[in-house]
């Protein structure tokens, strides 16, 4: 089912429902393609178009709220393993080949202060951040019915990226000023794009990339959210609010429990893709939250590295309850892993449908739902 504009802000808002949501949010990992092929799938199996997945009628606002350096981004080197790069960021990057969807920085543009003041730059509001001419485009398709979705550097993703895990959390004490520094302006210049964003569109979907947890918790804890990243949200969030903004979505790998309180403060209301090998229980969440924050994701996906009974029993135990009638997109919790069996596929695409009442899948292109 393609889903409207309308249908899927109720879905999500806890409004109203035609009937409950599954989605594939990211599809495979590297590799997936080859081992299905070798089990027999057929390509309509291995694009994901023949499980005929949910989505949603969606369009990113064209406005570039992030770094704008002017580096070209270049190759400096390939080898049989792996791909060594400058990105736009001036970072040496690599990439390994046979594993990786993600290349890793192998060194930052930012160490302190005056690398900062440097660079500040990168973040100043230009009218070139925003395409008018898609704007007007865009303008038509949302009367369409399309869901219009902008997006905001992380509070910690953006200065990682910038700076490196490591380099950041020390910076949380040693450099307060710099890190308030760097998310005011860069709220500052989200408030610009999007001020002429909203001259033509309503935005529906304020989208944020963290990534800032692992299996056992946050690399930034409910004091570092509350001082510098909650104050950022909530800066750029109130005026798309008070403008028709109804979700502000989180996307977070990991183990977020400890922090959810602090960013649902600061008007987050929807998380995704909540691991639960990282101890995030969406049924749990849901039990404690109730309507004040949605969903997307929440199903294991190395369940279905096992058994067919191990598929069923994780369906079964998420698709019920409270997560039930609204506020879920029911999907796997990241990217299909590598030894999933096409079977298996099959199967959990199968019992999905049949536990949430939904019809038989019919053939649909894949549309990626991670915003």
């Amino acid at each position: 089912m393609i889903w409207t504009r309308e249908e899927y802000l109720a879905h999500m808002t806890f409004e109203a429902s035609p009937r409950e949501m599954f989605c594939e949010l990211f599809g495979p990992l590297v590799g997936l393609d080859a081992e299905w092929r070798a089990q027999g799938a057929s390509e309509d199996e291995i694009s994901l178009r023949a499980f005929g997945w949910d989505s949603v009628k969606y369009a990113w606002a064209p406005a570039d709220t992030g770094a704008r350096t002017g580096i070209a981004p270049r190759v400096l080197e390939e080898t049989a393993t792996h791909v060594y790069s400058i990105d736009k960021m001036g970072r040496k990057m690599q990439m390994c080949k046979q594993s990786a969807s993600l290349p890793l920085p192998m060194s930052y543009p930012v160490t302190g202060p005056e690398d900062w003041e440097s660079i500040r730059r990168w973040y100043d509001f230009a009218p070139e951040r925003i395409d008018l001419e898609q704007l007007k485009r865009l303008k038509a398709l949302q009367k369409e019915g399309t869901l219009v979705v902008a997006s905001m550097p992380g509070g910690f993703d953006e200065p990682r990226g910038l700076m490196g895990e490591e380099n950041l959390c020390y910076a949380f004490y040693d450099e307060p000023e710099m890190i308030h520094d760097m998310l005011g302006h860069m709220a500052d210049t989200c408030l610009k794009v999007f001020e002429r964003v909203l001259d033509f569109v309503t935005i529906d979907v304020l989208s944020v990339h963290e990534d800032m947890a692992g299996k056992t918790g946050p690399l930034a804890g409910s004091k570092q959210v509350r001082e510098f990243i909650a104050p950022y949200y909530r800066k750029v969030w109130e005026p798309l609010k008070a403008q028709g903004c109804r979700l502000f979505s989180q996307d977070s790998d990991g183990n977020m429990n400890s922090v959810i309180d602090d960013f649902l403060d600061a008007g987050v209301n929807c998380m995704y893709p909540a691991e639960p090998m990282a101890g995030m229980d969406i049924l749990a969440l849901r039990k404690k939250y109730g309507k004040r924050l949605a969903f997307k994701g929440g199903l294991d996906k190395f369940a279905l590295r096992g058994s067919v009974e191990d598929v069923r029993r994780e369906l079964e135990a998420k698709m019920q309850g409270e997560l039930l009638g609204g506020g879920t997109v029911f999907a796997l919790d990241h990217r299909i892993p590598n030894g999933v069996p096409i079977e298996n596929y099959r199967a959990y695409v199968r019992m999905g449908r049949e536990l949430l009442g939904l019809p038989p899948a019919q053939p649909a292109d894949h549309v990626r739902m991670a915003f």
